[in-house]
């Protein structure tokens, strides 16, 4: 079937039709997103400068930042613009550029997040090995992997998507060019790629999770055996790692571990894994870990975080 491709733009919805709610999210919104930019760059600037980029774990943990300041700057600038725009529009291409990256960062988080559990695992439970394991070649070679998987989904998912015609409509119920709601406006049955889209990035959101449990569930139990010293550090690392996994993988795996649908409340938790994951990230990794705390009071001060004196 020969593409007929009339649309050349399309309309968001944004989150909401209501103007006084639109003033309010655009500041509720860019103070969440100047939060997103602050706060990683922070992360990213203590361990460059605290000369923790050396520990696997922090290593990893600054790329989790870099991906969280690229992957709501996706959507967040185009977002907070719209919020007090009168037409929320993007073009063809621009549409698919936002989903490439989407999927592209999401993924890559996914992952990251995986080989920070990989991490621990490995800390925890194989300690006297860790150095071996963890050493520099393979680290970097793990982020490659991090990174070659996002581009592999977020391709497959463009892929799928710009064969398809679009003849009109060209209204979109969401705030950014997602998956679903961009299928749902084909003029053709996308039911089998609805299936393929569902298989892509269900497998992979629903896999790093049950993987992430499991790693974690074995460090829990693996922990029993320490002193209680031991316990607590690596309670304290491990509990901001699974909070993270609970705030970004739930949302995921509610969009995507299900057949092509879209509801009203797709927007609401989309801002979960788009915006108040990446701004929730630098807190969550601060707040609960001493030697970050500590690497920032040496390089900002010792007003900052004076509590990390007692750590």
């Amino acid at each position: 079937m020969e593409k007929i491709n009339n649309v050349t733009e399309f309309i968001f919805w944004g989150l909401s039709q209501n103007l006084e709610v639109e003033k309010v999210c655009f500041v509720v919104f860019s103070f969440f997103y100047t939060v997103i930019l602050l706060g990683n760059l922070l992360i990213m600037l203590t361990i460059y400068r605290g000369k923790l980029f050396g520990s696997p774990m922090y290593f990893f943990l600054s790329y989790l930042s870099f991906v969280d300041i690229c992957y709501s700057s996706v959507t967040a600038p185009k977002m907070i613009v719209d919020l007090l725009a009168k037409s929320k529009t993007i073009s063809y291409v621009g549409c698919m550029l936002q989903l490439f990256g989407v999927h592209f960062f999401g993924c890559t988080e996914i992952f990251i997040l995986t080989v920070m559990a990989y991490d621990r695992y490995v800390a925890i439970c194989k300690p006297l090995h860790y150095s071996t394991i963890m050493g520099c070649d393979r680290c970097n070679k793990m982020l490659l992997g991090t990174w070659i998987g996002g581009f592999l989904h977020s391709i497959i998912q463009v892929a799928l998507v710009v064969p398809l015609p679009f003849c009109g409509p060209n209204e979109i119920d969401h705030y950014f060019c997602d998956i679903h709601p961009v299928l749902k406006l084909a003029c053709t049955d996308t039911y089998i790629i609805g299936v393929v889209v569902t298989a892509n990035s269900g497998t992979i959101a629903l896999g790093s999770f049950v993987i992430l449990i499991i790693s974690y569930t074995i460090i829990l139990v693996s922990l029993r055996k320490h002193s209680a010293e031991s316990r607590r550090k690596a309670l304290s690392t491990c509990g901001s790692h699974i909070a993270v996994v609970i705030i970004f993988f739930g949302p995921c795996t509610f969009m995507y571990m299900r057949p092509d649908t879209t509801f009203s409340e797709d927007k609401m938790v989309a801002v979960f894994y788009t915006i108040i994951t990446p701004m929730l990230n630098p807190l969550i990794y601060t707040l609960r870990n001493a030697e970050v705390k500590n690497a920032m009071k040496r390089l900002w001060g010792r007003k900052v975080f004076p509590e990390a004196n007692g750590k």
